[in-house]
This record gives structure tokens, sequence and C-alpha cells, in this order.
């Protein structure tokens, strides 16, 4: 499922650290290979997340999704 979505990045110290987005919702996003270009702390973004399964991942926070594209607002 393909969503658009407006959030800021997050650096999460959880379970060794990870990258995430809080979209404007409150909804937690937890990117798969989050983009160089994305992984600033507090940077405002609008996105198009494509959702993903995973089998297996020690991070226990946010909906896992690939940025598809994005834009820095």
């Amino acid at each position: 499922m393909k969503k658009k979505i407006r959030g800021t990045v997050k650096y999460l110290e959880l379970e060794g650290g990870f990258w995430g987005i809080i979209g404007e919702d409150g909804t937690e996003y937890r990117p798969v290979d989050m983009p160089a270009e994305l992984q600033e702390r507090e940077l405002d973004v609008e996105a198009t997340l494509l959702q993903v399964e995973e089998e297996m991942s020690m991070h226990m926070w946010g909906e896992p999704v690939k940025v598809q594209d994005f834009k820095v607002v």
C-alpha cells in the first residue's frame, strides 16, 4: 500500500538506535534503508511511503516502510 505523509524525522535511541518518521497525525513509521539525505534529526518532510513486510526485526517500533520519494519542507 502506498501512502503520502507529512512528518518529522527522528533518531530513536532504542534497541541500538534507528531512524524513524513521526507523521503529523502521530503515526510512527520505521523506514527500511532510510535514504542518507533524510538522516537528519527534526527534518520536516513530505514523503511517499510503501508498506513493506519484514520477516524479522529487532526494532519493535513503527510501521515498516520503504521511502519511495520525498521532499524536505
